[in-house]
């Protein structure tokens, strides 16, 4: 079979490793693609939002299976298109991916059928949105209605943050048109707990559930990035939290959408807040989260590709969905300066990949030379799958001490707070 991933990030290298298991596919298409994919795919210069392009060379190539992977992509409508044109893609369509593509969408959806969330408010207007700041609950959650780079969200601390947030996002439009609606919510305290999940619309299979640590620097301190690292499972999700999150949030929302005529099929995910109230929504993805695949896949024991093509074609009941025992730890490698100023360019000697511990590349170039060079601000994703989370801990960390990279920063403490959960 020849396969074409969408997209060309660390999360479609987990998703390449894990298709190239099944021994069915013959070739992988990456579009487009980076340097240390380059090793596991073939990368194809077309950007991961050219819809008429990627279908161009779908069509072409006798592509048999699509994965479109990145949120814009599929908001914009290129599994309707890949499907139009005859080829089986694994995402939903565009008005499925909604879910992601609006928070206004989204937060009407779960008020409209019961699903636990944060009170909130819309708003179209920055005058009507600075009044209702004016007396708000501070702190308050303010989001870009539209997609943003995983970065239309802001946490305010003070009053001041929050009038800066509408004003920066309704009327600098910093995200664009992506801020010209805005919620304001409330805010939540809890344990934070990401749930992918795979469903035809008929069936949700939840993966591990994991911990993603986006703060910059030890501590959770530093600005929020697009995530540093991540563990898995959370030791935050019990199993009686996962049968309340099933029955009151993952089935309400399968069906919701069905009900709305927006039927999903593909990875849907799960942003939760344990509050003391019980599981909160905290935002929904149409798509596998980066960093969360590159430790949730490694855990999958079933074919990634079989799982894939049942939610396309609706046969997820019958399909085995199976998930190893033990743990995950993946540790991100950035360039010096990220989330704001940073250089790229700068020369990697990656270790090869051994039984247990991978290496997802995230942001690199092939020099003229045949080096490997950064080019970007998350740049690698180094992972380790191991029998308990500290000796994942220890051997992603490992790892990442054979990379050699002079630009590069990561974390030291990614699990820590997990395995302090475990101890309690």
């Amino acid at each position: 079979m020849k396969i074409m991933v969408v997209g060309g990030g660390g999360r479609e290298h987990a998703i390449i490793k894990k298709l190239k298991e099944n021994e069915s596919v013959t070739e992988i298409f990456a579009l487009p693609g980076n340097g240390g994919i380059a090793k596991d795919a073939t990368c194809v210069p077309i950007g991961a939002k050219d819809i008429e392009g990627a279908v161009r060379f779908a069509k072409e190539n006798g592509i048999d299976f699509a994965v479109v992977a990145p949120d814009d992509p599929l908001v914009l409508g290129m599994v309707d298109a890949l499907e139009a044109a005859g080829i089986p893609a694994f995402g939903p369509k565009a008005n499925a991916a909604i879910i992601e593509g609006s928070k206004v969408f989204s937060k009407n959806l779960m008020k409209k059928y019961g699903i636990p969330t944060a009170r909130y408010e819309v708003f179209e207007k920055a005058e009507d949105a600075l009044a209702y700041l004016a007396d708000a609950p501070i702190p308050t959650v303010i989001k870009a209605d539209g997609l943003a780079l995983g970065k239309g969200v802001i946490i305010a601390t003070t009053r001041e943050e929050a009038t800066d947030a509408v004003h920066a996002m309704m009327e600098d439009r910093v995200f664009g048109a992506s801020g010209s609606r805005i919620v304001i919510e409330e805010f939540l305290t809890g344990p934070e707990v990401s749930v992918l999940a795979f469903t035809d619309g008929k069936t949700l299979v939840p993966m591990v559930s994991s911990m993603d640590h986006k703060r910059a620097h030890d501590g959770d301190t530093g600005l929020n990035t697009g995530g540093m690292g991540t563990v898995a499972p959370n030791p935050y999700y019990t199993d009686d939290i996962a049968k309340v999150c099933m029955e009151t949030i993952f089935l309400p929302t399968m069906e919701a959408m069905n009900a709305e005529g927006r039927t999903f099929r593909g990875c849907l995910y799960f942003g939760l807040m344990l509050t003391a109230d019980g599981p909160r929504v905290i935002e929904y993805n149409c798509r596998f989260g980066d960093p969360e695949t590159q430790v949730v896949l490694p855990l999958l024991e079933s074919d990634l590709l079989t799982v894939m093509q049942a939610c396309a074609n609706g046969t997820l009941a019958s399909t085995p969905v199976r998930f190893r025992d033990g743990a995950a730890c993946c540790v991100i490698v950035a360039s010096k300066g990220y989330p704001q100023k940073y250089e790229s360019g700068f020369p990697m000697i990656l270790p090869p990949d051994e039984k247990e511990s991978f290496i997802y590349v995230a942001g690199a170039k092939c020099a003229e030379d045949g080096t490997l060079q950064s080019a970007g601000g998350r740049v690698l994703g180094v992972t380790a799958v191991r029998d308990d989370l500290a000796s994942a801990v220890k051997g992603a960390y490992e790892m990442t001490a054979k990379v050699r990279f002079d630009n590069g920063f990561y974390r030291s403490d990614i699990g820590a707070k997990a395995l302090a959960a475990k101890n309690v």
